[in-house]
C-alpha cells in the first residue's frame, strides 16, 4: 500500500480502513480511526526480537523490552504505568522472534500523553538505564521464566521443539525467554 493512501475497507473488516504514512524521521504510522467508542490503542513494533540475539546473549530482546517500562529522562520508574493506568489506560509489551512490540489503550482524549510517554522512551530511555534497573528487570525475567517455562508442566515443550525445529546457529533454535546462563551473564553493555 503506498503511503499517506487509504485502504479501502474489505469483506468482512466490518468497514474499518487504514492509512498509512511515513513521517520524516522515517517512523512509519498506520492509522486506522473508529469512533464507535471513545477509546484510543497505540501500537509501536520493534523490528527486533529474538532473531537478532547471538550465542550466550539469548534473552537480551525480552530483557530489554522489561528495560523499556523502567523510566526516561523524563518519565522515572513506574512513571509509565502509573501514568498510563492513572488515567484510565492499561499497558503491556511483548517479544517475539522476529519483534518487539509496546501498546497503550487509553481513554480517547488521553491519546496525546501514550504518544508522548511512547516517544519519550523512545528518544531517551539510555539516559535512564542503570544498574539498579538492570538488576531489577533481570529477575523479573528469570522469574517469568521460571513461572511460564520451567516450572509448569510441560512449561519447556515448545522451547525444545524450537531446538529441534530449527538447527544451531538458526536464528529461531532459541526462543526469546533465553537461558538463566545467558540472562545471568548480560551487562548493561549489551
Amino acid at each position: 500500500m503506498p503511503m499517506g493512501h487509504t485502504a479501502t475497507a474489505q469483506a468482512g473488516s466490518g468497514g474499518l480502513t487504514a492509512t498509512e504514512h511515513r513521517l520524516a524521521n522515517g517512523l512509519r504510522v498506520v492509522l486506522s480511526e473508529d469512533h464507535l467508542t471513545p477509546v484510543a490503542a497505540v501500537c509501536l513494533w520493534y523490528d527486533v526480537g529474538s532473531r537478532h540475539e547471538v550465542e550466550g546473549r539469548t534473552g537480551l530482546a525480552h530483557l530489554f523490552e522489561h528495560l523499556m517500562f523502567q523510566g526516561s529522562k523524563q518519565v522515572h520508574g513506574n512513571g509509565h504505568f502509573e501514568l498510563v493506568q492513572g488515567a484510565g489506560g492499561s499497558l503491556n509489551g511483548t517479544t517475539s522472534f522476529e519483534r518487539t512490540n509496546y501498546f497503550e489503550t487509553m481513554p480517547a482524549h488521553q491519546l496525546e500523553l501514550a504518544l508522548w510517554l511512547e516517544a519519550d522512551r523512545m528518544g531517551s530511555l539510555l539516559a535512564a538505564l542503570d544498574d539498579e534497573s538492570m538488576e531489577n528487570q533481570r529477575d523479573v525475567v528469570k522469574n517469568e521464566r521460571r513461572q511460564r517455562y520451567d516450572n509448569v508442566p510441560y512449561g519447556t515443550a515448545f522451547e525444545r521443539l524450537t531446538a529441534l525445529a530449527y538447527p544451531e546457529g538458526h536464528p529461531y533454535h532459541h526462543t526469546p525467554i533465553g537461558s538463566m546462563a545467558d540472562l545471568d551473564a548480560a551487562t548493561l553493555e549489551d
